[in-house]
């Protein structure tokens, strides 16, 4: 037997409107989304989050997103809100820009969005997606994916006219569509985890710009801060053999001191850092979502917040059923998204490792502007946001 929500029997159909390859927050927003929408889904897919320091700062458009499926004031219950980004340039070079600071209020917004823990969000998104009516949660990952067909891991197989892949890198819908799929990889690693501190963070997410990569602190509920540290892969391992005394204060100085005394506060993590772009987010009878259509490094909130602008243009080109129509406006609407972010973050990233002089002078140019001219920091908070109002 099947393990799901509503399980699969003899006598209960096996044809759905949709199929979701993909269990993680991209995956069951999109199903809690169109079954809300009166679509017949199964969402397939482990249960089971890690916690391993990992964060997502949930920016407005995707609290939009929530707010579609009644979810947002409970995610932010379990979050921080993010009312001032701020860029300080670390680089200890030669060409240096000043510190730059972005408050939401300059774009009429209490806050730009709101950090809340990855796993406490999938947490959310599983709770609502077992009481949604028409949708059926299958919880184990697809053995085979083939013509619209999703076979299970005993052989059972259910079918529906769109198969959406919501699961990740290494997605097996998108290598089962044959859509092409160009990698890449940084001489970085993600080094993150949840600490308490001695000193407010007064709802600021600080981004310190390094040789090796950002050093990213951001608000959580209380005296407390995500860190996301990308460095090189042989100092992430030093940090990860650090024990958590020591670990904690690698991180105070290198946050220079700015939140007092660190102190661990829950498991940390390491993910090695890569790229993906896809040739294409549709196939016939399939559309790829989250990090199967892209992956890029965790720079300006970028990663799930495209993945949730995945999801609101899934419901909207699909709203009236699937249809050719459907999977050309999904295209229209991601393609020139995605590939602007992509490239936006790779070019920042590949910046700060690059320690070439002509390229230093361009970033620190290019902050020092944002920093003194406000309707140019305006409409970059808003591109950041994923929204032009």
């Amino acid at each position: 037997m099947v393990p799901v929500f509503g399980p699969i029997h003899p006598g209960m159909s096996d044809s759905f409107d949709i199929i979701i390859v993909g269990a993680g927050a991209v995956g069951l927003a999109a199903g809690i989304g169109f079954a809300r929408a009166g679509q017949r889904v199964a969402v397939v897919g482990a249960d089971g989050a890690r916690r391993d320091g990992r964060t997502v700062a949930l920016m407005e458009t995707s609290l939009h997103v929530l707010d579609r499926l009644g979810l947002r004031a409970t995610v932010e219950e379990h979050g921080a809100p993010l009312i001032h980004l701020r860029i300080i340039d670390d680089t200890g070079r030669l060409l240096r820009a000043p510190p730059v600071t972005f408050d939401s209020a300059e774009i009429g917004l209490d806050a730009f969005g709101f950090n809340v823990e990855a796993a406490t969000l999938v947490d959310i998104l599983a709770a609502e997606a077992d009481r949604t009516a028409r949708l059926v949660r299958i919880r184990e990952n697809a053995a085979a994916v083939k013509d619209g067909c999703v076979t299970l891991g005993d052989g059972v197989s259910i079918r529906a006219p769109l198969v959406i892949g919501a699961d990740g890198r290494h997605s097996m819908v998108r290598k089962a569509a044959g859509v092409g799929a160009k990698e890449w990889t940084y001489d970085q690693t993600a080094v993150t985890a949840i600490f308490a501190h001695h000193r407010s963070h007064r709802d600021t997410s600080t981004e310190f710009h390094t040789v090796e990569g950002p050093f990213t602190l951001v608000p959580l509920p209380g005296k407390r801060s995500s860190l996301v540290w990308l460095c090189k892969p042989e100092r992430a391992a030093r940090l990860m053999a650090l024990d958590d005394d020591a670990f904690g204060r690698a991180v105070e100085d290198q946050a220079q001191s700015m939140l007092g005394a660190m102190r661990l506060d829950g498991p940390r993590g390491a993910v090695p850092m890569g790229g993906i772009s896809v040739a294409d987010v549709v196939a016939p009878g399939v559309a790829l979502a989250g990090e199967a259509a892209h992956v890029f490094p965790p720079i300006g909130a970028q990663g799930l917040n495209l993945g949730l602008r995945d999801v609101a243009d899934l419901l909207d080109a699909f709203s009236n059923g699937v249809s050719d129509t459907g999977f050309a406006r999904y295209r229209k609407g991601r393609m020139s998204d995605i590939a602007f972010r992509t490239h936006a973050v790779d070019a920042l990233n590949r910046s700060l490792l690059a320690g070439f002089m002509p390229v230093d002078a361009a970033r620190t140019m290019g902050l020092t502007l944002l920093g003194s001219i406000g309707p140019l920091r305006r409409f970059v908070m808003r591109q950041g946001l994923g929204s032009a109002r």
